[in-house]
Order: structure tokens, then sequence, then C-alpha cells
């Protein structure tokens, strides 16, 4: 401070007849100090700040902000050091904007410094940790209730005595705040955080305001649950404020009690016409296609609270993951933002699912008008956009056995080898495999950092990204997955490799059709083969005309184990894109402008024309 500007301090200890008095310019001290009545304490005056760095005096923005910035900091000293008395007024102002007295609780410097508004609604949270493997940490701390709400999230963090950020953990607080206030309300937070001094690292901003913690996501996650524990019983009552009616206003009139009946005329002339009548409501299951099928259980998943699942949705909704700060990330974010078809977003969020036309395409109702929609297509780029805004984010799926990835690599080659990818020239089998184990394995940690991909030092595959909740991918298509991995991303450049894992994760996770054929239908005479000729690959028909002289079509000849197997996948796939894909496109899902022109929506029919149609019949 006293390189970039004139600092005088005063002091006297207690017991002498006076004090000193000493001045400080440019580094230096002026002259020896000087006797001079003073008061018990030590007093530090700066003036002139910057007087001899014009270009960072000039950066100083008007007056009413640099003040505003230091009440700021000094109210958020003052509410942490509560055995200080803090008073901050501008010059030339006879009383102070912020006064503490020094001798009362936390809770009176918090009113002193933020209003009674703030200081009635606070409720005391602590949390600690004393086990050396995950963290050791204590904390202490106010946090506003469900009662109180703001524009703006106010935080103020000390680690160590010392005033700092924590990006995560200031995330981490407003998602359980996400479920309990109401939409765009922020809250109020005081925490102070003692650790030990080498677990916490300041090299993190230039100016070292931000910090990062020794197994942050351990003392993230304790201090979260803490927090979410005390609102959950702080929550049990709410307040809500009404405003008097002024004086001289007229009443307010019951519209069911007093319309009068030139009213209710009115409104029965405004009907909508039969044509244009909307029959089906997009929050209301009934119409749908299921209703009037027999119902099957399937894996007990319609057991599943309806409440939960509410909740889920609502936290993703309101609170959905913020990426990682890489401009590479915030390009691909804008890009899918920019390219967003206006009206297929207005179809997928006001649709109504009617049922599944085929394998890969599904109905749905938008107005009165019914689409086609390609399931797969759409559910890719679900995923790929969760990918991106997950960055960095993602939850995992733990493997209950851990997956080998050179055996993924062959079972992969083996896939390509059918397809007619691979001959012999390109190389052994095992040797490509081994070449992709080793480039996975030198990007094990980029992958499990931003996309929860956990591969350790032996090669085996421990975990996946949860992309979307309630929702686990097809684990027969892994094989191919892995091989995606190591050979279609682009490893070179930051935003082409982001991209493109995305793009295989998309791709991974889209709801394709299961291996095994659909058993409703023509799919059945796949499994009226005997069970030593049954096999992946449908047989020819010649073959298949054989096998039913030989084996008439009853229950002897059908694979009982695989026809039930397939059965279970099917309903299973269903079950997903009505109760999780669909509820998760209409939360998530911008759909990018060529999926207007590529067949991805097709309109089948319109109320408004088959009524003409009738009409002329």
């Amino acid at each position: 401070m006293t390189f970039v500007a004139h600092v005088t301090v005063t002091t006297i200890t207690e017991g002498q007849t006076h004090g000193y008095r000493v001045s400080y310019k440019e580094g230096v001290m002026e002259q020896e100090p000087r006797p001079c009545a003073a008061v018990k304490g030590t007093q530090i005056m700066v003036e002139n700040l910057f007087y001899n760095v014009a270009a960072r005096r000039k950066s100083f923005k008007n007056l009413s902000d640099e003040y505003a910035r230091i009440l700021d900091v000094i109210g958020r000293y003052a509410i942490h050091k509560i055995n200080v008395s803090f008073s901050c007024k501008k010059h030339g102002d006879s009383r102070a904007d912020i006064h503490t007295t020094g001798v009362g609780s936390r809770t009176d410097a918090i009113r002193s410094v933020y209003g009674p508004a703030v200081a009635r609604e606070l409720v005391e949270v602590t949390a600690s940790d004393n086990e050396p493997s995950h963290s050791v940490f204590k904390m202490e701390g106010f946090i506003s209730s469900a009662n109180y709400s703001a524009k703006k999230t106010t935080m103020v963090l000390f680690i160590n005595d010392r005033l700092v950020e924590c990006t995560a953990l200031k995330r981490a607080i407003e998602v359980v705040y996400s479920a309990i206030l109401p939409k765009a309300s922020k809250p109020f937070i005081y925490m102070s955080i003692l650790l030990p001094p080498e677990h916490v690292d300041v090299n993190v901003h230039p100016t070292k305001r931000e910090v990062s913690l020794l197994n942050q996501e351990s003392v993230v996650d304790n201090i979260q649950n803490a927090v979410e524990a005390k609102l959950m019983q702080s929550n049990t009552t709410r307040t809500y404020y009404v405003q008097k009616t002024l004086p001289g206003a007229s009443q307010v009139i019951n519209s069911e009690e007093e319309e009068s009946p030139s009213q209710k005329l009115g409104t029965k002339s405004q009907k909508v016409p039969v044509h244009k009548m909307v029959r089906t409501d997009s929050s209301n299951p009934a119409g749908r296609i299921h209703a009037f099928l027999q119902k099957k259980p399937v894996g007990g998943q319609e057991s599943q609270g309806d409440l939960a699942v509410m909740r889920c949705a609502v936290r993703q909704r309101r609170n959905p993951k913020e990426t990682a700060d890489l401009t590479s990330i915030q390009q691909l974010v804008n890009a899918i933002d920019c390219n967003t078809h206006s009206g297929l977003l207005d179809i997928i969020k006001q649709c109504t699912y009617v049922g599944m036309a085929d394998d890969i395409l599904a109905l749905l109702q938008y107005k009165t008008q019914l689409y086609l929609i390609n399931v797969v297509k759409l559910s890719r780029e679900l995923m790929y956009q969760q990918a991106v805004r997950r960055f960095a984010h993602f939850n995992a799926i733990q493997l209950s056995n851990p997956a080998p990835v050179f055996e993924l690599l062959m079972i992969a080659l083996d896939e390509e080898e059918q397809a007619g990818l691979w001959q012999e020239s390109d190389g052994p089998k095992d040797e490509i495999a081994k070449l992709n184990m080793q480039l996975l394995e030198k990007k094990a940690e980029l992958l499990a950092e931003y996309f929860g991909i956990r591969i350790d030092k032996q090669g085996n595959l421990h975990s996946l990204p949860l992309v979307l909740d309630q929702y686990t991918p097809d684990m027969d298509r892994l094989p191919r997955f892995v091989w995606t991995l190591a050979n279609d991303v682009d490893w070179d450049e930051e935003k082409e490799c982001f991209e493109s894992l995305a793009a295989s994760v998309g791709d991974f996770y889209a709801l394709h059709p299961p291996l095994l054929p659909n058993p409703s239908g023509e799919g059945l005479k796949f499994y009226q083969i005997s069970k030593e000729k049954c096999s992946i690959e449908q047989p020819t028909a010649n073959e298949q005309q054989n096998i039913d002289q030989e084996n008439p079509a009853n229950e002897t000849n059908i694979d009982q184990e695989l026809l039930a197997e397939a059965e279970t996948g099917w309903a299973q796939r269903e079950w997903t894109i009505q109760h999780v894909l669909f509820p998760s496109m209409k939360l998530f899902l911008k759909p990018p402008n060529h999926m207007a022109n590529d067949g991805t929506f097709v309109q089948v029919a319109c109320l408004e024309k088959l009524f003409k149609i009738f009409e002329r019949c």
C-alpha cells in the first residue's frame, strides 16, 4: 500500500503518555516517528490512492460504484469479525453507512449490515469431517430459510479467516435452494470454514480471490447435505405477505358469483370451432395408445413414486448444471442455442405422446396436428446436448463388474469384420485392439474428469456418465462405444475433441432398437428357429421354409428364454421412450434447424384438413 498511496500510521500502547506518528511514501519511511497525541490503539490513514499509477487511477469507475464496493467488503468482514467494531461512512457525511458495536452476536452484526429482513429468517448450520482419507474441515454459518428470497445470491465465505470465493460450493448450495425457493429467488449464505492451510490452493485466480480445496468434492458434498438437512427441518411452515386494500379502492368482484347474464352469453358465443378443437392435453396421459392396450408390468418401474420423479425434474429444470468455464464448451453451447428451430421447439414443449408407430418412429400430437418423429435421431441429439451442458459435472454409473477394454475392442473388431469393415490387410486384431487400448489409457484422466468415463491403469472400464436420470444405456452397444472413443474422436484440437466425444456419448446413449428383433408381428419368426440353429442372424427365405416344414410354428419350437429376453428389452425401451425420453425432451432438448428438413419430424394428419375431406365426402 505504501508504494501506491500516502500512508500515515498513528499508534499508542497502553500505559504510555503519548503516541507516535510516521508517514510512508513510495515504499519508504519519510522521517523518523514523531511523538504526538493519540487515542489508544492504531490508526492507519491511506490518502491519494494510486497517485503515481495513472493507468490504474483511470480505471476507477464513478465514486458511487467504488464506494459500494468498499461497503460490500467492510460489511462482509463486519459480520465475520464480530468482536471488532466496524464503521464506514463517506467523506463529508455525518452518518455511517455501516456500524457494528463489536460486542453483539453474529445475528446482530448481520442485522446491522444486511437489515432485519435477512436476520429474522436466518438458520444456523454446522458441518465437520475429521476423516483424513476424505476431508478435514469444520464449518459454521448461517443460511436463510425458505421464507426468504432475493433477486441475487449473497454468499459471504471465509476460509481460514480469509474472504474468498468457491464457485463449486456456491453452485452446490444454490441447487439445494432451487427445490425450495420460488423460481428466480436467491438465498443469503454466510459460512466460515476452518481447515489445514496446506489443503487450500490460492493460486486459482490472479487476485487470490477464488480458491480450490483438497478433496473439494467431499467437502462440498458434506456441506451441501448439511444445508439440505437443515432446510428440510425448517421448511414446515411458510410465511406469505399480502398488501392491504388501499383507501378508496373498489372492492374485488367474485367473477363466479357476480358475473352478469350478458357476460355469460358472451362467453358461450366464443366457442372454439369443432375442426380447431384440441381434444388432448400434453400434461394429461388420457387418449394415448397405451390407455387402450393391456398393461404389462416392466421390472417394477411403474411403482416408482411420482413425487420423487417430479422433484428431480423440477430441480433439473430450474438449475441445470452449469458448464465449465472453457471457451470451447461455451462455443458449443452457444451453437446449440443459436441453431434452435423455434417451431420445432414449440412442438416439443407442447406435444402429447401418442405411442410407437414402429421400431423407430413415434406418434405425437401438437394442437390439431399429428406428427411422426424419429426417436433415434431425437434421442441422439438430446444426449449430445446433455453431454455438452453437463460437461465436467457428470454423476457416474458404476459398473457392477469392471469391463476389460481390450476384450470390448476385440468384440467391436469382430462386429467390424461381420460388417465388412475389417480385412486381414488392416493388421492383426489383437495389435489393433492393443494400440487403441493404449490410446484410451493415455486419455483416461481427461475422460474421467470431463465425462465420468473411468479407466484404471490395468485397462478396465469402471464407470460411465449419467447423461439422463432414470436411464441406463443399452450395454450391448458398449463395445461399439469404446471403439468410437478410440477411432472417431479428434484428440488434437480442444473444441473438436469435446464435440466428437459428446457425439460419441450421444450415439451410445441414443434409444436404438434392441439387437434382438421385435417379437411382435414378423419378428416372431426369428424365435421359431430351433435352439441348435438359433443365432443373431436372420435365416434366409429357403432356410426359414425348411425350418417351418420340419418344426411347425407352435410352443415347442420357440426359444422361450430368448423370446422373454427380447420382450423385456423392447417393453423396457418403449417405457423409457414414454416416461423418460419425452419428459426430458420437453425440459432440455433444443431441436436444431436441420431436423425440420431431414425427416425427423413428419406431419401425417391435420384436423382442419380432415374436416374438409369429410365435408366433400
